[in-house]
């Protein structure tokens, strides 16, 4: 790796020398001036290497470039920022032990798992704990033979965590997530969905009381959680964005009053199967709208944007046409549809404004904003 980073000039003259197939021709530019020679690869300077990786847009190749020198091992190391290992079907366990004190500078880093394919194992999270300490976001989705000791040494070895997906990572305790929470102040969003022992209404309340960024946070399938758990949260986590709740059928009226109340901010909820929520909770939400409104306060841009009442049997028409009314970017028009009421025949008259005015259908669809 050369010791002095070129200036952006040089770069593309070197990336111009690349370029160049005869070697009579390597020495000149176009115009006649001198270029920079390359005598082999491992003359390539850092940038230029990583504008290369990054045109090939494959994390394969990131993995066999580091293994040509060391000076490119070195190189990627230091540049590299994000890596997905969830093509590889066999040996991701074995591969990111060893890829771990090379790519230290790793900020993104997702090992979700395909289908019939190896499970990690907590060596590996440990290995990552133990090297890339800038860890930002990481994906460990499906891997259900992970125990505690990778939550422990997460806590330990990755404290600037700010995104972690753990959803089917069904042998986790709340205790280890309490634990994580506790080192990991930062987190914005968390995907515990089928977490069903670590997602309690203890955890809840310590991700209340250490998380008050977070922003998402995805709970479904977690059926052993209560209204003290989403009450405390809805208290502690004013930020939230997006709640998912689906499945998680203990859940009443009180979480949704309280995730009203205290997230204003609240763009997407999911409550499909909560089949213990009234029309109390609908009226608490097109409520929100009037207690949230404030200056410049945008419906469209600021409320709520997807809303799924799937299988919530117990709702009424005029309940939920008030939300809808309340917040325009709600549609039940195909076109658009976020506003989830599948399994709810008696919602069928339930419409959004683009009902009523067919001609707003046209119009360029909104963007997702929900996390």
């Amino acid at each position: 790796m050369v010791s002095e980073r070129p200036a952006s000039g040089e770069l593309d003259a070197w990336f111009m020398s690349l370029m160049v197939s005869s070697s009579s021709q390597r020495g000149q530019a176009e115009s006649g001036g001198p270029l920079p020679t390359l005598s082999g690869w491992k003359d390539l300077p850092v940038e230029l290497l990583l504008r290369i990786i990054s045109i090939v847009g494959d994390d394969r190749m990131v993995i066999v470039a580091s293994g040509v020198c060391t000076g490119w091992r070195d190189a990627l190391g230091w540049g590299i920022t994000s890596l997905s290992l969830s093509w590889c079907k066999q040996n991701m366990n074995n591969l990111m032990i060893s890829l771990a004190p090379k790519f230290t500078k790793l900020q993104v880093l997702t090992l979700r798992l395909r289908q019939n394919t190896p499970q990690l194992v907590d060596t590996v999270v440990e290995a990552v704990a133990n090297y890339c300490h800038d860890l930002r976001e990481l994906d460990l989705s499906r891997s259900f033979r992970l125990s505690d000791r990778s939550l422990y040494a997460l806590a330990h070895g990755c404290p600037r965590l700010t995104r972690l997906n753990i959803s089917g990572c069904s042998n986790f305790s709340d205790t280890a997530l309490t634990y994580l929470t506790c080192r990991c102040k930062n987190l914005k969003c968390l995907n515990l969905c089928g977490c069903v022992k670590a997602a309690s209404d203890r955890a809840l309340q310590a991700i209340a009381q250490n998380c008050g960024q977070l922003q998402s946070l995805n709970l479904g399938w977690c059926e052993g959680i209560t209204d003290m758990g989403v009450t405390s949260l809805a208290s502690g986590c004013p930020d939230l964005k997006a709640v998912d709740l689906c499945g998680c059928v203990l859940i009443t009226d009180e979480s949704v009053v309280a995730l009203a109340n205290g997230c204003p901010h609240l763009r997407s909820l999911g409550l499909y199967f909560c089949q213990n929520i009234t029309d109390r909770a609908m009226y608490s939400l097109a409520n929100s709208r009037v207690k949230s409104k404030r200056g410049r306060w945008d419906a469209v841009k600021d409320g709520l944007a997807n809303l799924n009442i799937s299988q919530c049997t117990a709702l009424t028409p005029p309940a939920v046409q008030a939300v809808c009314d309340s917040f325009p970017a709600l549609h039940t028009c195909p076109e658009r549809h976020s506003l989830i009421i599948s399994g709810c025949l008696s919602l069928t008259s339930v419409h959004c404004a683009c009902a009523l005015h067919p001609h707003r259908a046209g119009r360029a669809l909104m963007p997702n904003h929900a996390y």
